[in-house]
C-alpha cells in the first residue's frame, strides 16, 4: 500500500508518516515547508510545493500513480491568526483543498483521510461529544474544517471518491522515540505556552477562568500524537470496511474519552517537572470555546483503535523534543 501524505513534513503529518512506514506503508509526502521541515520528509519520497500547484501535484501522480490513498494534513492551524486573516484561512485550507481534490479525482485515486478538527463541535460546555454533536465553529480556522468536511461529504456523495474525516481534539507530545515532533518553538496552543512561560522563568497566563468547566478554565481532549497517528494508520488499513461505497462518507472522532481543564493541564505539567508553576488569570481570547472532550466509542468499534497515552505521557515527550529542538537550533 502506498499512501500520499499532503503536510507530511509538519508536525502531524510526519508523525503519521512515522506511524505507517513502521506498519509497512509506503509514503510520498508534499509539503510546502512553510512550517513543515525538510528533515522530516527526508527519505521519504518528498515533494517540496504547494497542494494546489498543478504542475507539483501532477509531477507527483505521474511518479506514483500506485497511490492508493490520500492522507490530507495540510493546514494553516492558528486560531488567533485565523480571526485575523480569515481570507487567507479560507484560501489555504478550503480553496487549495477544492483544487488538490479535483486533480486527485480526476486521477482517479479513490481514499481520502482528511485530518478535520473537533473545534466544528459547540465546544459550548465542556461536555463529551459524539459525531452527531451539533456544530458550531466558532472561528475561521474551524469554519474552514467544517467546510472541507461538507465538501468530502458531497464529492463523496457524486461519486468523486470516498472520505473519513478525522476530528482530532487536541494533539500533544511527539513521537516517543523523538524522530519527530513539534516545528515551531513558539507554538500557542496551551501546553506550548505553559512551556515557554518555564524556559522564560514567566508566569503562564490562563486565558478565561469563567467557562462553565469544573475549575473556570477551558477543557479539552489532549491526544498523544503517536496514538494520533496510529489512528490514521488504522484508518488507512481499515478504509475500504469504514467507507463503501454505499456509504462513502464517514466521520470518526480521535481523542482520550477524557476531559482536561487548563488548570489540570498546568498540574500535569508540574508533575512531571516536579516543579511549580507560577499562574495568572486574563480575559478569554477571540475565536476560543470552552471544549469539549471526545466520545470515541465510534472510532473503538470501526477502527479497533483508542489512546494509550496519558496526559503525563504527552506532556513528559514535549518536554523532551522541545528540548532537542532547542540543543538544534
Amino acid at each position: 500500500m502506498k499512501v500520499l501524505i499532503t503536510g507530511g513534513a509538519g508536525y502531524i503529518g510526519s508523525t503519521v508518516a512515522t506511524a505507517c512506514i513502521e506498519a509497512g506503508i509506503d509514503v510520498v509526502i508534499l509539503d510546502d515547508l512553510s512550517t513543515g521541515l525538510r528533515s522530516f520528509g527526508e527519505g521519504r519520497n518528498l515533494y517540496v510545493g504547494d497542494i494546489a500547484d498543478g504542475s507539483v501535484v501532477e509531477a507527483l501522480l505521474a511518479d506514483h500513480p500506485d497511490i492508493d490513498a490520500v492522507i490530507h494534513c495540510a493546514a494553516r492551524i492558528v486560531v488567533p491568526e485565523s480571526v485575523a486573516d480569515p481570507l487567507g484561512y479560507y484560501d489555504a485550507n478550503v480553496g487549495k483543498t477544492i483544487a488538490l481534490l479535483r486533480r486527485l479525482r480526476d486521477a482517479g485515486i479513490p481514499r481520502i483521510v482528511f485530518s478535520s478538527s473537533a473545534s466544528v463541535y459547540a465546544g459550548e460546555t465542556g461536555d463529551g461529544v459524539d459525531e452527531g454533536g451539533a456544530l458550531a465553529p466558532s472561528s475561521p480556522y474551524a469554519k474552514t474544517k467544517a467546510m472541507v468536511e461538507q465538501i468530502l461529504d458531497d464529492a463523496a456523495t457524486a461519486g468523486d471518491f470516498r472520505a473519513i474525516a478525522l476530528r482530532y481534539f487536541n494533539p500533544i507530545g511527539a513521537d516517543p522515540r523523538l524522530r519527530t515532533g513539534l516545528q515551531n518553538p513558539t507554538p500557542s496552543h496551551a501546553l506550548g505556552k505553559i512551556m515557554q512561560a518555564r524556559v522564560a522563568g514567566e508566569a503562564f497566563t490562563i486565558t478565561g477562568t469563567d467557562w462553565p468547566t469544573r475549575d473556570g478554565s477551558g477543557l479539552r481532549d489532549y491526544i498523544h500524537v503517536w496514538d494520533l497517528a496510529l489512528a490514521h494508520v488504522a484508518a488507512v488499513q481499515k478504509f475500504d470496511e469504514v467507507a463503501t461505497p454505499d456509504d462513502p462518507y464517514q466521520v470518526i472522532n480521535l481523542g482520550t474519552g477524557d476531559g482536561v481543564t487548563v488548570r489540570e493541564l498546568v498540574a500535569a505539567f508540574e508533575r512531571v517537572t516536579g516543579e511549580p508553576l507560577p499562574v495568572t488569570e486574563t480575559d478569554r481570547r477571540p475565536g476560543d470555546q470552552a471544549g469539549a472532550f471526545a466520545i470515541v466509542d465510534r472510532a473503538a468499534a470501526v477502527l479497533q483503535w483508542h489512546a494509550e497515552r496519558s496526559v503525563d505521557d504527552g506532556v513528559r515527550d514535549a518536554i523532551a523534543w522541545a528540548e532537542k529542538l532547542r540543543a538544534t537550533l
